[in-house]
């Protein structure tokens, strides 16, 4: 694996890929990479001749009271998981690199960023929407894959990669979950022993929530329960909606056939946790 900190050398790597007429699969990341990764990984391998894995903790999707200087940092045991997994190119850009001096262009996706997520986090889907459009520039790949616990900002991305005409394919993978169902996150290091025991009430108040409403219950009191669960066992929750899976637009009621997600964002000790679950169709 060639691990690469300058731009001149990645697009050297990416040339030499394009030349012998490779297939290139990028993912992006911030590294304290776990199992949920590599599951990205390893999907990118079944798409793609070559795998780019990006590294970068981007300051501008952190707000300012948020975790940016404490994020975890796991360089040398990421470079050894992404070589053991065939990693063609680790991508791990300075700062200076990615935001040179001078730097005042921002990527801005209005509706879908707004809401949820966006609202309780203003300026944070333009941070991910600027540098996400700025890997895609660096590395120009083929594909690009992201997981499915981050929903809204799946959403965001593929707004924007559509809306700029990007030639690049957009695939997502499934969330992967601790055999508890808790989804795995990089943040999940910051949770207190008892507070991971408390945390799988997340995946579960979503679960019973979307059953009640598959199951004809009324939405807002699917989700007021949810809330409540969470509430009693220990969470500061900031919202539990139901939402169009594409436009995230907030819903009211169960539409059969039409691709609905439940997503919730909630805080148990110092760690704030997100997860969604798909509606069955």
């Amino acid at each position: 694996m060639q691990t690469v900190r300058q731009l001149e050398a990645l697009r050297e790597a990416v040339s030499a890929y394009r030349q012998a007429g490779e297939r290139i699969a990028l993912v992006p990341t911030m590294g304290a990479l776990h199992d949920g990764h590599m599951a990205l990984v390893e999907a990118a391998k079944r798409t793609a001749h070559r795998v780019i894995v990006s590294i970068f903790v981007n300051p501008k999707q952190f707000g300012p009271n948020e975790d940016l200087a404490k994020y975890p940092r796991k360089e040398a045991a990421d470079s050894r998981m992404l070589t053991n997994a065939g990693v063609d190119v680790l991508w791990m850009p300075p700062v200076e690199v990615v935001y040179p001096e001078g730097f005042a262009t921002n990527v801005s996706v209005s509706g879908v960023s707004e809401v949820l997520e966006g609202a309780h986090r203003p300026g944070h889907f333009d941070g991910v929407a600027t540098v996400v459009s700025k890997l895609f520039n660096q590395v120009q790949p083929d594909v690009a894959l992201f997981g499915e616990k981050d929903w809204q900002q799946l959403a965001v991305i593929r707004r924007m990669t559509a809306d700029l005409n990007l030639p690049i394919e957009i695939q997502s993978v499934v969330t992967q979950r601790d055999d508890d169902g808790l989804a795995l996150s990089s943040r999940n290091a910051f949770l207190m022993p008892e507070d991971r025991t408390k945390a799988v009430a997340l995946p579960r108040a979503l679960g019973a929530a979307a059953k009640t409403i598959v199951d004809g219950g009324e939405v807002e009191a699917a989700l007021a329960q949810a809330r409540d669960t969470l509430a009693a066992a220990g969470f500061d929750v900031d919202y539990v909606a139901l939402a169009d899976a594409g436009t995230l637009e907030t819903v009211g009621a169960y539409e059969a056939g039409r691709p609905l997600r439940l997503l919730a964002a909630a805080r148990i000790g110092s760690t704030r946790l997100i997860d969604n679950i798909a509606l069955p169709e």
